[in-house]
């Protein structure tokens, strides 16, 4: 066990807001939002008309950061077999790998990747060939779906791609990356929904604290903008009703919030022990501190969310001590939903009574709404962002602060202290959090 201190040298985002940090954070500073009409999707037989699109994400070669020529050969050749979520996490990974200037300094058995994911869903448009050769063949009096369903095997698979299930293994991402870098150390995927990312992080950062890899590249992609995900979502979950002015949907902790608002996107960050940071000079955004983890599921008799992430946090700064101290910023996962919101707010005010100070709270969603899995990853790098500049970002939207919210909002412009902690959670019952300081390479 080598204990090793964990640092965070480069950062890398598709977001709503923006795909380069410098939009990302002149965007979140001056208040913008990234939601907007779907474009993406028809929506006339929708419920939603509006979310966060990542409209600077083409999926062209550009949109992966500065690549050798051979690294973008290989990229684009099996482009065939990488889904918008999985293009997009790669593309985040890459912009981080690059924006840690790591290059060729680095030994491969000792380089890992972990990333975090959603189930990705398979786009109808992979079986429309087969469906419709199906339809085709059917006799007239069978032509309904019991026709189709028998047709299926001679008439239907035949016309699917052989490589379709290849587009949306949740566990590609990471996969594509290791491949495309020669990275041989641990390679993993976490699917836990919204908690994917900080499940990830945590998981990277003790590899790299027990000596099993000296650099860890960690991304997590997600999306709720999808001709089935978005039904889906409408289906189980509580989404946003439209307003006039579509920036105001999302509204965390907000007395008139609503539901959240469907966005997609993906964040990276590389990890590397701190001695490894050192020894070739890398600039460090931040050291992993401490994390923490709970499940607590549904029961009528108490309110699990709050229980899970209240657990989460404690366990979270506890474990940071000292080197978290007293003066840092929350991140809230925000979701803007009834429920959700309340058990969240509620579970903050539990850490901070237990802690006997407070710390403001932030919460990036109501730019840009909620990423899926990809979420809390862009969300620690607008932190990180904030941490470097000195400057914290406001909660948009917030006119009314819910009563279980007992601590104070954060406003933009003012100091972000010398760390954040980040917390998310499913509405399932998982919680993660993680906390980082600053740079303190001492």
């Amino acid at each position: 066990m080598s204990k090793s201190r964990v640092v965070i040298t480069g950062l890398g985002v598709v977001s709503p807001l923006g795909c380069e940090l410098d939009n990302l954070w002149d965007n979140l500073l001056a208040g913008h939002s990234g939601i907007s009409p779907i474009e993406s999707l028809p929506t006339a037989s929708l419920p939603v008309k509006y979310g966060a699109e990542c409209k600077e994400f083409t999926g062209d070669i550009e949109n992966y950061g500065p690549l050798e020529k051979s690294l973008q050969r290989s990229i684009k050749k099996n482009m065939k077999v990488m889904c918008r979520e999985i293009e997009m996490g790669v593309a985040a990974a890459q912009k981080a790998l690059s924006h840690s200037g790591l290059g060729d300094q680095r030994n491969p058995e000792h380089c890992g990747c972990l990333f975090g994911c959603d189930y990705i869903l398979t786009r109808p448009e992979e079986y429309a060939d087969g469906l419709r050769n199906c339809r085709q063949h059917c006799q007239p009096s069978r032509n309904d779906l019991s026709g189709w369903v028998e047709a299926w095997p001679q008439q239907g698979l035949p016309k699917v791609n052989p490589l379709w299930l290849l587009k949306y293994l949740p566990n590609m991402p990471n996969s594509h990356v290791s491949i495309y870098n020669d990275f041989r150390g641990p390679n993993n995927a976490i699917t836990v929904r919204e908690a994917s990312w900080n499940l990830s992080l945590a998981e990277a950062a003790s590899i790299i604290q027990r000596g099993c890899a000296d650099v860890m590249l960690v991304g997590s992609t997600g999306s709720r903008i999808h001709p089935l995900r978005t039904l889906h979502v409408t289906l189980i979950d509580e989404y946003a009703s439209s307003q006039p002015d579509p920036s105001t949907m999302s509204r965390p902790f907000d007395a008139s919030r609503d539901g959240m608002v469907l966005g997609e996107g993906a964040g990276a960050v590389m990890l590397e022990s701190l001695e490894h940071a050192q020894a070739r000079g890398a600039k460090v955004w931040g050291e992993i501190v401490g994390w923490g983890e709970s499940m607590v599921c549904p029961a009528a008799d108490r309110d699990h969310l709050r229980m899970a992430i209240a657990q989460s946090l404690k366990l979270t700064v506890g474990r940071a001590g000292g080197a978290l101290g007293q003066d840092w910023h929350l991140h809230a996962q925000g979701l803007s939903m009834t429920g959700g919101d309340r058990s969240e707010a509620a579970a903050i005010t539990d850490l901070y009574q237990d802690l006997g100070y407070t710390a403001p709270v932030t919460a990036a969603k109501s730019y840009f709404g909620n990423l899926g899995a990809g979420a809390a990853a862009v969300e620690l790098v607008c932190s990180l962002l904030a941490l470097d500049k000195q400057q914290l970002f406001g909660i948009r939207n917030l006119k009314q602060l819910i009563p279980e919210a007992r601590w104070q909002p954060a406003q933009t412009g003012q100091l972000p202290g010398n760390g954040v902690v980040h917390c998310s959670y499913t509405l399932q019952g998982q919680a993660a959090s993680v906390a980082v300081v600053r740079a303190q390479t001492g």
